[in-house]
C-alpha cells in the first residue's frame, strides 16, 4: 500500500538513536520525510515546550471525527551489540525498544493517507520522551490535542519480539501496567559499631521497612488482581565498624489499573509513617509516577479493533496477556479514548537488550493492517 522505501527509512532511523528530549536529528529526519509527502491535505504543527515533537494533520473529505495515531521517537542508553551493518552511530545509545519500527510504520500509514485522502481527519503525533520524562503527559498538558490538532480517539502500537513478525496482538482492558518510581531516604544517627545504644542504625530500620513492604502485595491486594513492588537498590554505610545513620532504598511499583497503583502508594506511605514512629527516625518517601499510567484500552474501540483484526484474512491476530512493562501512552488514554496494540517483530532477543533485531518484514504487514482498520473505522 506504500511506494516509499520503508526499510531504508527504518535503517536510517536505527542509526541515529537519541535519548528523551534530545531527539534533534530524529526530528530533522522525520520532518524531511514528511515534507517529501503530498502536502495537499497536510498541516504540520509543533509544540513550543516540546520542540522535538511533530504533529501532522490530514484533512478528511467528509470528517465526522479526528483519529489520532501516536509513535514514540526516543531511544535508550544502551550500547548496541547486534553487529548490523546499520548499527547505531551514536555510542552508548540504541533503539533497543524498537521505536525505529514504530516511527517507520507510522510514516508508512501517514504516507498512504497523504496520497489517499481519508474520510475523517487524522492527526499523527511523533512523540519524544517515552522512555523517560513523560513526553505524552507533557504534550497533553501543553494543550497539543486541542484546537486544530484536537483528537477524538487515539491509536498506537508497540513492537513485540515474542510475537511472529507482522502479527497483531491486543486485548480488552489493560495492555501495559502503570509504573511508579519509589525513592525512600531513612535518616537516623550514625555511631561506633561497639556502642549501638548511642546510635540509631538505619541498616536495621531499612531491613524492617523492606520486610513490611513485602506484605503489601500478599496481604493488602486482592489475589486475583495484579500488582508488583520491587525494591531493586539499597545503599547504606561506609565501613564495617560504623553504624549507618542514613540509608536509601530505590524501587518501582507496577499495577494494571490506576486504582491499584494508588492503593499500593497509600499502603507504602502508611508503612513508612509507621516505621518513622517505631524507630524514632526520619523517613522521606518520594513517589514519582509522571505520565506512566496503565495502558487501559477503551472497551468500545478495542472491541471493534479486535473484531476487525480477527476477521481480516491478511492479519495474524493473537490475543495477548497484560504486560507489567510501562508505557506513557497510558496517560493519553486516561484522557482520550483509544487503543494500544502489539506488532509482532519475531526476535529471540527481548526489548531493552543490546541484541534486539526486529524482523523488518513486520513493517509492511503492520502498515497494511493499520490502514485497513482505519479505513474501516472511518466507515462507521
Amino acid at each position: 500500500m506504500t511506494d516509499i522505501n520503508l526499510i531504508d527509512i527504518r535503517r536510517h532511523l536505527h542509526q541515529i538513536p537519541e535519548l528523551a528530549l534530545h531527539e534533534n536529528k530524529t526530528h530533522e529526519y522525520l520532518m524531511r520525510i514528511v515534507g517529501s509527502f503530498n502536502q495537499k491535505n497536510l498541516t504540520i504543527g509543533s509544540i513550543e515546550s516540546l520542540p522535538t515533537a511533530i504533529l501532522v494533520k490530514i484533512n478528511g473529505y467528509d470528517p465526522k471525527r479526528t483519529i489520532g495515531y501516536r509513535s514514540d521517537i526516543d531511544a535508550l542508553p544502551i550500547e548496541e551489540a547486534t553487529g548490523l551493518s546499520f548499527s547505531s552511530k551514536h555510542p552508548g545509545c540504541m533503539h533497543a525498544c524498537g521505536h525505529d519500527i514504530h516511527m517507520t510504520v507510522a510514516l508508512g500509514v501517514l504516507h498512504y493517507f497523504a496520497e489517499n485522502q481519508p474520510k475523517d481527519n487524522m492527526v499523527f503525533f511523533f512523540q519524544p520522551a517515552e522512555e523517560s520524562e513523560s513526553g505524552g503527559r507533557k504534550a497533553y498538558e501543553a494543550n497539543a490535542f486541542n484546537g486544530n490538532f484536537k483528537v477524538d480517539e487515539f491509536y498506537g502500537l508497540h513492537d513485540n519480539p515474542s510475537l511472529p513478525a507482522g502479527a497483531i496482538g491486543c486485548r480488552m482492558g489493560t495492555l501495559f501496567a502503570g509504573t511508579t518510581e519509589i525513592n525512600i531516604n531513612l535518616t537516623g544517627k550514625g555511631g561506633h559499631a561497639a556502642y549501638p545504644q548511642n546510635a540509631n542504625d538505619m541498616v536495621v530500620v531499612a531491613a524492617q521497612l523492606i520486610n513490611q513492604v513485602q506484605t503489601i502485595i500478599s496481604r493488602s491486594i486482592d489475589p486475583i488482581q495484579s500488582g508488583v513492588i520491587t525494591l531493586g537498590k539499597i545503599e547504606a554505610g561506609t565501613i564495617r565498624n560504623v553504624i549507618a545513620g542514613h540509608a536509601r532504598i530505590e524501587g518501582t511499583i507496577r499495577g494494571l489499573t490506576q486504582s491499584m497503583i494508588e492503593l499500593i502508594d497509600k499502603r507504602l506511605e502508611e508503612i513508612c509513617h509507621g516505621i518513622e514512629l517505631s524507630y524514632n527516625c526520619k523517613v522521606d518517601l518520594e513517589l514519582n509516577q509522571g505520565g506512566y499510567y496503565p495502558v487501559e484500552n477503551d472497551s468500545e474501540l478495542t472491541r471493534e479493533f479486535i473484531e476487525f483484526m480477527q476477521n481480516d484474512e491478511d492479519v495474524n491476530f493473537i490475543e495477548t496477556k497484560p504486560a507489567m512493562t510501562g508505557e506513557d501512552f497510558g496517560y493519553l488514554l486516561s484522557k482520550i479514548p483509544g487503543t494500544m496494540f502489539w506488532l509482532g517483530v519475531g526476535d529471540d532477543s527481548s526489548l531493552h537488550t543490546a541484541t534486539l533485531t526486529p524482523d523488518e518484514s513486520s513493517i509492511d504487514k503492520g502498515v497494511n493492517a493499520i490502514i485497513s482498520f482505519l479505513e474501516n473505522r472511518m466507515k462507521r
